[in-house]
């Protein structure tokens, strides 16, 4: 659904949900939370995130990424807030599964891909190393600004794309043995959270074409940036898989 972006001014004076999301990049975190709201036919207000704004930190909290505010309830960041927020406010269709196992599991990979430490965090680190080491990733000033962020040092590049590189085998694996059972997604048998989770931290790795998600050109240029050892786990179901759920239950083209 294309959006405008109202202030900040204009959102705090209205009911109803309103969602803090970065324009002009696909941050997978903010595209997986407007996908869970796509899916959902949640309706929902977009300001965008301006990082040195006063006033936002007032209304939002001092958070980055996508921050959720419903009525005048208290801000929720995080992946997990936010989708628990969607599933109550929209439980059907669910996200995260009734029976136990497939709940655990939805979640486990969530927190893999969404988490600190995980596939999205290690990923930017990868791309902060890569710029500091003179071998492409971020531009040099985002790298400066997340670095601060994401805790970077001086050799904890490699430790990132071991873990960045294990996520991605996990997920290939999974969706592998999930064709051959028969089913399109990568828990059980029909959509789940984890779905659009994969999909659009996929975009970290390969984004979409230019003319689907006209992103930033530093920012297109960052995200090819990928070592040997990745590109050889970089298994091409995952992109088939977001492929799919593109055609079927995100929208396009991306309104950044």
């Amino acid at each position: 659904m294309p959006f405008d972006y109202v202030s900040v001014d204009n959102a705090i004076s209205r009911d109803g949900l309103r969602m803090v999301v970065v324009g002009g990049i696909p941050s997978p975190w903010g595209e997986a939370a407007k996908g869970i709201m796509h899916v959902k036919g949640i309706q929902w207000t977009a300001v965008r995130l301006v990082y040195d704004s006063d006033e936002l930190k007032r209304w939002a909290g001092q958070r980055s990424g996508p921050v959720a505010i419903y009525n005048g309830e208290p801000p929720r960041s995080g992946w997990s807030e936010i989708l628990a927020l969607a599933e109550r406010l929209a439980p059907q269709p669910a996200l995260v599964p009734d029976d136990a196992d497939e709940r655990v599991t939805v979640l486990g990979i969530a927190q893999e891909l969404c988490g600190e430490g995980g596939l999205g965090w290690s990923r930017r680190l990868d791309l902060i190393d890569a710029r500091f080491e003179g071998r492409g990733g971020f531009a040099e000033p985002v790298a400066k600004y997340l670095s601060r962020k994401y805790g970077y040092r001086p050799g904890v590049g490699e430790a990132a794309r071991r873990r960045m590189r294990s996520g991605l085998a996990m997920l290939a694996a999974r969706l592998r043995a999930q064709k051959n059972a028969g089913s399109d997604y990568i828990v059980g048998e029909r959509l789940t959270a984890a779905d659009i989770y994969c999909a659009t931290f996929a975009g970290m790795f390969g984004p979409l074409a230019e003319d689907v998600c006209a992103m930033e050109k530093h920012m297109r240029s960052a995200f090819a940036t990928i070592d040997e050892e990745t590109e050889a786990v970089l298994d091409p179901v995952l992109f088939a898989h977001r492929d799919m759920m593109y055609e079927r239950h995100l929208e396009l083209p991306l309104s950044l």
